[in-house]
C-alpha cells in the first residue's frame, strides 16, 4: 500500500541512500570493466561487485527489474519501490556521467544489441537473463541463505555470458538508462528495459 508516513522514517531514507549508494558502485565497476576487450571481464565485475554489495549493503536491489517484481508481488509499497527506481536511476546516471570523463576516449558506455541476431532475439536473451536473476534473488530472500553473495553474483555473472553475445546482457534498466543519458545514445534502448507490457510499437531498428 501506499503510505506518505514512510516519508517520515530514517530507514526509509537510509534504504533509499543505499539503492543510490549500491547501484553508483554497481555501474561505476561494469562500465569501467567494460573498457577491456571482449565480455568475460565485465560479466565476471558485474558479478564480483553485486555478490560484494550483497553482504555489505544487505537489501539494496541496485535493480528496477528487481524492485518492479518485489512491487508486483507486494513485497515493497508503491512510495519505497517508485522512490528505490528513481534513486537507482540517479545513482546510474551519476556513475555514468564519472566514467565518460574518466575513461579513455572511444570506450563504449552503452549496452549495444549485437550483429548476432535481430533486436528480437535480444530481447528474448535479454528477459531470460532477467528472470533468472530475479528467481535467484526472491529464492535467496524466502530462505535467507548465508551464501546470498555467491548465488546472486553467479546470478549475474551467468546471465551477463548467456545475453552479452546478443543484448549486452545489461539485466539491470538504470545500468542502461544511466549511460543513455549521459551520452544520448537511446539506439534499441528499449531491449534493455524489462517492461512487462513489452517493448514499444514502433522501436527503432538496428544495433549501435
Amino acid at each position: 500500500p501506499l503510505s506518505p508516513q514512510e516519508l517520515r522514517s530514517g530507514r526509509f531514507w537510509r534504504g533509499m541512500l543505499a539503492e543510490l549508494v549500491a547501484t553508483l558502485i554497481f555501474v561505476w565497476v561494469v562500465l569501467g570493466a567494460s573498457a577491456a576487450p571482449g565480455p568475460l571481464a565485465a560479466a565476471l565485475a558485474a558479478g564480483l561487485v553485486a555478490g560484494g554489495l550483497v553482504c555489505s549493503l544487505g537489501g539494496a536491489q541496485a535493480n528496477p527489474a528487481l524492485t518492479l517484481a518485489l512491487l508486483c508481488t507486494r513485497k515493497l509499497s508503491a512510495l519505497r519501490g517508485a522512490a528505490g527506481v528513481l534513486a537507482q536511476c540517479t545513482g546510474a546516471t551519476l556513475a555514468s556521467a564519472a566514467a565518460r570523463a574518466a575513461l579513455p576516449d572511444g570506450a563504449s558506455l552503452v549496452t549495444r544489441v549485437s550483429a548476432v541476431g535481430t533486436a528480437g532475439t535480444a530481447l528474448a536473451w535479454e528477459t531470460f537473463a532477467t528472470f533468472q536473476l530475479a528467481l535467484a534473488a526472491f529464492a535467496v530472500a524466502e530462505h535467507a541463505a548465508p551464501q546470498a553473495g555467491l548465488a546472486l553474483g553467479s546470478a549475474v555473472t551467468a546471465g551477463a555470458l548467456a545475453a552479452g553475445p546478443f543484448s549486452g546482457g545489461s539485466m539491470n534498466p538504470a545500468r542502461s538508462l544511466g549511460p543513455a543519458i549521459v551520452t544520448g545514445v537511446w539506439n534499441d534502448h528499449w531491449v534493455s528495459q524489462e517492461h512487462p507490457w513489452g517493448p514499444p510499437e514502433s522501436p527503432r531498428k538496428g544495433g549501435s
